[in-house]
């Protein structure tokens, strides 16, 4: 809306004074800023509502796992679950305010953001009104994550029109860029739905996702505001892809609406994000690292998601093949409860992880 408001400036003559004061919101960095706010204080205020509308509609909450820690079923009974709505729509407001409503690549993410939503809404809808922690059949749900995967990376590959677009580019040397054509589309597709169900599965205690979303979404706002600007990109030696500055706006969005759902989700959370956030946000995180060519540095800027999914594919195998457990329990965080930490220790700690992750992948800009 305020990208409108400086081109109507433009073409209204006689508003000079006007023109010079909207002119600050050119700068993708003032509407960053502004996309941080808008996206926290709308879901600082109106979570209350959200909450109470949830707990209201949802009667008994999420239902608990039982094969989960027997001390969730006691401390975490009755929360109401969907809090990833109070995300979605400070997101899709903060970004629809700041950023230019003419990028295509803005589109793009929030489609994939938004059609990732509705699947975890659906889970989420299932779980509530059949009180079951099973949701719908998680084939059909890889099968739709994935048709919308495809969808956006075959978009993405038709807009970006050269080599690069379909191209994987490494992150630690220069110039070494691997050309994969058309598979590209399945390349890119894999990253994006990885992403989510890796969040998906971080997302079991309070607080612990989305604060690794928000130092995974901080660190993609600095990589995707670098990458567009041509100056920056030539001067750390990576690839400069044009347009996607207006990503670093939603990035914003992201950081800041996420720190407003914090605020209501942080330990004893009054409301969880369930499949609705943690879905949308970690497709969002996939497709964003797969636009501005940093697929291979995501598995270091959301360095617990990997680990969390890692150790829930390393202790199935392992049971399947041996018949044996490596953990206690995964996804690994609940490994450590049983341990005897505290749950808000392991949330610290591993936020406290996810911190040195995204710096070190932010380190790499200059290993080249």
């Amino acid at each position: 809306m305020f990208y409108w408001l400086i081109e109507l400036s433009n073409t209204v003559p006689g508003f000079g004074a006007l023109r010079t004061f909207l002119n600050v919101f050119r700068y993708i960095t003032f509407r960053t800023g502004g996309a941080v706010v808008t996206g926290a204080l709308f879901v600082f205020l109106f979570g209350p509502w959200i909450i109470d509308h949830l707990r209201i509609r949802q009667g008994k909450g999420q239902p608990i796992r039982a094969d989960g820690p027997q001390s969730h079923l006691i401390s975490k009974k009755g929360t109401p679950t969907m809090g990833g709505l109070m995300i979605l729509s400070g997101l899709v407001v903060s970004t629809l305010l700041w950023a230019n409503p003419l990028n295509p690549y803005v589109w793009i993410v929030l489609a994939v953001t938004l059609g990732f939503g509705f699947v975890g809404f659906y889970d989420d809808y299932l779980k509530v009104t059949q009180q079951s922690h099973s949701g719908f059949a998680g084939r059909i749900r890889l099968v739709i994550e994935a048709l919308i995967a495809l969808a956006a990376c075959y978009a993405l590959v038709r807009l970006g029109r050269d080599q690069l677009s379909s191209a994987l580019v490494i992150p630690f040397f220069k110039d070494v860029v691997i050309s994969f054509g058309w598979f590209f589309v399945l390349f890119g597709a894999f990253i994006i739905v990885g992403a989510g169900n890796a969040v998906n599965l971080t997302d079991g205690l309070d607080g612990l996702a989305i604060g690794c979303t928000v130092i995974a979404a901080g660190a993609l706002t600095v990589l995707t505001y670098v990458s567009s600007n041509a100056r920056w990109s030539t001067y750390l030696d990576i690839q400069y892809i044009p347009r996607v500055g207006e990503l670093t706006v939603f990035c914003g969005a992201l950081v800041g609406a996420s720190l407003g759902f914090l605020w209501y989700n942080a330990h004893p959370a009054e409301v969880f994000m369930g499949d609705v956030g943690s879905l949308s946000l970690g497709g969002t995180l996939g497709v964003i690292a797969v636009i501005i060519k940093q697929e291979i540095l995501l598995f270091f800027v959301g360095g617990i998601f990997v680990v969390e999914a890692l150790s829930v594919i390393l202790q199935v195998g392992s049971f399947k093949l041996r018949g044996k457990r490596i953990f206690r329990m995964a996804p690994i965080h609940h490994h450590f409860e049983l341990l005897g930490w505290s749950e808000s220790k392991v949330i610290v700690r591993f936020w406290i992880m996810a911190l040195v992750f995204a710096l070190f992948a932010l380190t790499t800009l200059k290993l080249r």
